[in-house]
């Protein structure tokens, strides 16, 4: 699924059209009636962690936006002009049928928030490939399992009265009363705790399996990871417990900077270069192992590690082992 830098790149997408009224929609959803957005007036757009929120009024109610958020829309509109195909199709094999098999079971698997019920927000969790794309639609850029070249099918369509619009590809949405928001937890917000995701860190898990614990890093997924530990050159299956504090602030710091700088790569319409995620080989020539683990009785993760430059280091007991390719 899209992590924290690609759902921060779909909100710019969508800031340009706040203060706008629906005049049109569509879409293939089944879990809302999109028809329940017709004349509405898009009031907010916010991301947090992995999931984005939309915020609808009536189009009589006041919208005018703050001056912070007429900054915002100026320095997004640029983005919006000249998006691109914003899922994980940069950055995956093109037959990533272990990573989609995993996403569907972590999606189904996955918390509601704590506001769930009838409100006037409207969250979206994107799945593998999930995208948004502003006035332009999805193409096909490669057949399907059948060898069909179909172009992807849009959950949701909004047309606005100014002539733009939203399209919003393979994403879970349901209706809430406020946006699940903890930005001392997001890995791109500058309200990050460091403290407290060092003290995270500390605990005697795997620190692979502390990660991706959206508790103390949200936006953190599986591609982050991978390509983190490898950077630091820490085995996945380390126990925080085990590494010096300085080797915890250096992957820290590390995980902060490959987000921040895969945001930036992805305002300017560059791909990203993974040094391990679904690599046969690590930049050094070395074989890479690919393992599936995550912790007892929760959600399993893929994983890629060198054994060379990550050297092992054997978790405590009671902890399963990996299955590996």
């Amino acid at each position: 699924m899209p992590e924290g830098p690609s759902v921060r790149k779909f909100q710019l997408l969508t800031s340009p059209f706040v203060g706008q009224v629906v005049a049109k929609v569509g879409g293939s959803s089944r879990k809302i009636n999109v028809n329940d957005l017709n004349a509405l007036r898009l009031q907010d757009s916010q991301v947090h962690g992995k999931n984005l929120y939309l915020a609808f009024v009536a189009a009589e109610s006041p919208s005018g936006p703050t001056a912070e958020e007429t900054v915002l829309q100026k320095e997004a509109a640029a983005v919006a002009g000249s998006s691109v195909q914003e899922g994980q199709e940069q950055v995956c094999a093109p037959h990533p049928q272990d990573e989609e098999l995993q996403e569907l079971q972590h999606s189904r698997s996955e918390a509601p928030d704590a506001a769930e019920g009838p409100g006037h927000w409207l969250r979206f969790h994107f799945g593998l490939f999930g995208s948004v794309r502003a006035n332009e639609f999805s193409r096909a850029n490669r057949a399907n399992k059948r060898g069909d070249w179909k172009d992807p099918v849009p959950r949701l369509i909004l047309h606005f009265e100014s002539g733009g619009f939203l399209v919003f590809y393979n994403c879970r949405m349901h209706w809430c009363s406020s946006p699940r928001a903890d930005p001392a937890s997001d890995i791109l917000s500058m309200e990050f705790h460091r403290g407290r995701a060092l003290d995270a860190l500390r605990a005697p898990n795997p620190i692979s399996y502390t990660l991706l614990d959206q508790r103390y890093f949200s936006g953190l997924g599986n591609i982050i990871k991978n390509e983190i530990l490898y950077l630091t050159k820490i085995h996945p299956l380390t126990q925080g417990s085990l590494l010096a504090p300085s080797d915890l602030e250096r992957l820290l710091d590390c995980a902060l900077q490959f987000s921040s700088d895969w945001l930036h790569h992805k305002l300017r319409g560059q791909g990203l270069h993974l040094q391990i995620y679904q690599r046969e080989q690590c930049p050094l020539g070395h074989p890479v192992i690919k393992g599936t683990f995550g912790p007892l009785g929760a959600f399993k993760r893929l994983t890629w590690w060198c054994p060379q430059c990550q050297p092992e280091v054997l978790p405590g007991e009671g902890d399963p082992s990996p299955v590996t390719e």
